[in-house]
């Protein structure tokens, strides 16, 4: 049995899922414990709005297309919102790990590289800049009652500078090509100087026309403000999505004040965000208690929330990514490739052995069969 590029890839998907199980069963079990100790009905509701969150970044992604003149309907879009969840789990990364995977997707469905980059960004600009307005709301309200802790203001300050240098992009890409040409040239040279010392010549000038394309994206963006405005629409609906669902959660275990859940949210979301843990494992949980006993909630009923609303929003996901990253054009491509390979080598074998077949004919001395005689002719009678 022969292996292929996709049978790797698939094996090393299996892999991190039942290293990531294995480290982190213990937390399935606790979870399915503590949803025993819940309100059925509020977490029923949590599981639907948290569905919802991902339908609604299917959506956003599909508009994000759309602002770059490009076409991508939500079914297609769909596998990458699960896939980057993935990606961005075992690579942690500010949620940035994931945008490769949709260049990568896009590009072999014949996008440009600038625009599917364009795209990308655009869609993490939204869906960070979602958060970034909830986080706000947050904040104040910590700073109104019981005070916002100067370490939880600095991670804050960390999402907006992240928000504002993905925009600085998009407009640098537009406004000043020849400043982002200056930035690029010495990875392209570095580059250059790499294959060379694999005896390869230096690749195409893929810096011009990828700074070119990137900003003839950055220019369809900003004239195409509908499609733009609906990106960050149903990215906020996203992230509202997701408040909804730590709420009823909360609500599941009994917390019904409003400033306690949606700080909680926040934290949970700022500390999956910019955690060296795979999506903040272990770190959120704590980091939830610490924000729930800040308002006279139980640590008991805080940790189980955390448990439950982790569970919702990790597990779920992770598990529908590994399965959907198989469908993306970058898994389905690999299998082409690999069939095409096996087609190649199966006609060069077949050449090969026939030659070897010619060769054996003329080498041998035994006399070849005499040729059947042609049919005679009917005599005439």
């Amino acid at each position: 049995m022969k292996l292929n590029v996709r049978n790797l890839l698939i094996g090393l998907v299996i892999v991190i899922v039942l290293a990531v199980v294995l480290l982190r069963g213990d937390q399935l079990v606790e979870l399915i414990e503590t949803i025993k100790k819940g309100a059925a009905i509020p977490l029923v509701a949590a599981l639907c709005t948290q569905l919802g969150k991902y339908f609604a970044q299917s959506f956003a992604y599909s508009f994000a297309f759309e602002a770059v003149d490009e076409h991508m309907d939500p079914r297609s879009t769909l596998p990458l919102v699960f896939g980057t969840f993935f990606m961005n789990t075992i690579a942690p990364s500010l949620n940035l790990a994931g945008t490769t995977l949709v260049v990568d997707d896009a590009r072999r469905r014949g996008i440009a590289p600038g625009k599917a980059t364009s795209a990308a960004l655009l869609m993490q600009i939204t869906v960070d800049t979602g958060f970034a307005t909830i986080m706000l709301i947050g904040f104040a309200i910590l700073a109104f009652t019981v005070g916002l802790s100067p370490l939880w203001f600095l991670l804050g300050l960390l999402v907006i500078a992240l928000v504002a240098a993905m925009v600085l992009v998009l407009v640098l890409g537009r406004k000043r090509p020849a400043l982002v040409l200056r930035v690029l040239r010495p990875i392209e040279r570095l580059v250059d100087r790499i294959r060379a010392r694999f005896k390869k010549g230096p690749l195409d000038p893929w810096v011009e026309r990828m700074v070119c394309s990137f900003s003839d994206a950055a220019g369809l963006i900003a004239h195409n403000p509908k499609a733009t405005a609906k990106t960050f629409g149903c990215s906020i609906v996203a992230s509202s999505c997701e408040l909804a669902c730590f709420t009823l959660v909360g609500v599941g275990f009994g917390v019904t004040v409003p400033e306690a859940l949606i700080c909680g949210y926040v934290v949970a979301t700022l500390f999956a965000m910019i955690s060296i843990t795979p999506q903040g494992v272990g770190v959120v949980e704590a980091a939830v208690v610490v924000a729930f006993t800040s308002f006279g909630v139980s640590s008991a009923a805080g940790l189980s929330i955390a448990l439950v609303y982790r569970g919702i929003v990790f597990w779920m996901p992770f598990l529908i990514g590994a399965i959907l990253i198989q469908t993306t054009k970058t898994f389905k491509h690999e299998a082409k490739k690999s069939v095409r390979a096996q087609h190649k080598n199966d006609r060069l074998r077949g050449v090969e052995g026939q030659a070897k077949r010619l060769d054996a004919v003329k080498e041998d001395p035994v006399i070849p069969a005499k040729r059947p005689k042609p049919e005679e002719a009917p005599r005439k009678r």
